[in-house]
């Protein structure tokens, strides 16, 4: 898979605001007061834990916010595999902009990464299977573009971005319709021709009604491995089939294999740990040219 970098446009805007809150009102002030403005440095961007790199862009992004002066090299790209002590990116510039812009490139990085490097584990527990690993929109406000495009570079896939992108109907739209049949009924009468129609089902009963009527895609919500065997033989090929809810690194696996062609986790972005990533100074200071 091709891994499609986001453009500035998308991750600016986050980026500047997120070291506007940083800078308060007075700016760094220990950085001001403690490194020479005429003081160039050079650093590392080092791997302390092993996992898949995500958000180099956005890193850059923010040391040349501070100072447009500064310039990060990729060692590792987006989607990298690395180990601990692997240099990700060498990064140079100048000293004061450098530390003032590191936490904020850190922030984002090692979030990112990972999340990436936890789509990885499950991608990874799934191989062999159809099944593809996707996101969902249990995301940090204001960062789902970032953080799917992490899942991406971790080897999964991404799920709706927003509500426009689809009709997927869960069991509130259900109780509020009052049956599938009506709450898909409608749906697909409201539907343009582009748009596909998504349900949740909680059980076999739910599904045959679903199916019966026409769905593009069915949500196995929280079913046991032989209910999500029976789901997918029943289905037939006539709908995508989605599994979701309990997803781990231990049970991917086993739904994998019961032959969904889809498991939608939403801790992926939502809870994640971050990936353990130092920015290193380098012994060598100069004097700007």
């Amino acid at each position: 898979m091709i891994l499609t970098p986001l453009l500035p446009l998308m991750y600016e805007p986050l980026v500047r605001a997120a070291l506007l809150e940083d800078l308060g009102r007075a700016g760094d002030i220990t950085a001001d007061a403690i490194v020479p403005a005429d003081r160039h440095a050079s650093l590392v961007l080092r791997a302390r834990q092993p996992g898949v790199v995500a958000g180099l862009d956005i890193a850059r992004s923010a040391f040349q916010l501070v100072n447009p002066a500064a310039q990060l090299e990729a060692e590792r790209p987006d989607g990298s595999v690395v180990a601990p002590g692997d240099v990700i990116a060498a990064i140079e510039g100048p000293a004061r902009g450098l530390v003032t812009g590191e936490r904020t490139a850190l922030n984002f990085l090692c979030h990112l990464s990972g999340v990436a490097t936890a789509t990885a584990s499950l991608v990874s527990a799934t191989q062999g299977t159809k099944a593809r690993i996707v996101c969902t929109r249990k995301t940090t406000p204001g960062l789902r573009a970032l953080e799917k495009y992490a899942v991406r570079a971790g080897g999964g896939s991404n799920h709706r971005f927003g509500l426009d992108d689809a009709i997927l109907i869960k069991d509130n739209h259900i109780a509020l319709a009052g049956d599938i049949r009506t709450a898909i009924e409608r749906a697909k009468a409201h539907a343009g021709h582009l748009v596909k129609i998504e349900v949740e089902v909680d059980t076999l009963a739910q599904l045959e009604q679903a199916l019966a009527i026409g769905v593009d895609a069915v949500l196995l919500d929280n079913m046991a491995i032989e209910e999500l065997r029976q789901a997918v033989t029943m289905t037939g090929g006539r709908a995508i089939t989605e599994a979701s809810g309990r997803i781990t690194a231990e049970t991917a696996k086993a739904i994998a294999a019961a032959g969904v062609d889809l498991i939608s986790v939403g801790w992926l972005t939502h809870s994640s740990a971050a990936l353990d990533i130092g920015l290193d100074y380098l012994g060598l200071n100069r004097q700007a040219a």
